[in-house]
């Protein structure tokens, strides 16, 4: 950053996890590399998995058209389910 470059303070506080990716979407972080601290932490994230079975030949093409698209079978499955499903309750009302 210039040195006769003014920035914009860093919030104090972001009420929302949304203010903060605004406030950092429009601004860069090596103008303000000289405000940072090392931080530790500890996460721990939980992912549940569901596991279902396909027919061999299903999960086959479905494995293939996702490779053509350029993405996991797991990502094509979970967006199609996801439309079937908001179209089902759609039609039920």
């Amino acid at each position: 950053m210039a040195k006769n470059k003014k920035r914009d303070p860093i919030p104090e506080h972001f009420k929302t996890i949304e203010e903060a990716a605004e406030f950092w979407d429009t601004h860069d972080l090596g103008d303000y590399w000289d405000l940072t601290r090392e931080a530790h932490f500890e996460v721990d994230l939980q992912r549940r998995v569901f596991l279902t079975a396909l027919e061999p030949e299903l999960a086959r093409k479905l494995s293939e058209y996702a490779h053509k698209q350029g993405i996991s079978s797991q990502t094509l499955i979970n967006l199609w389910l996801s439309e079937k499903l908001a179209e089902a309750q759609t039609k039920a009302g």
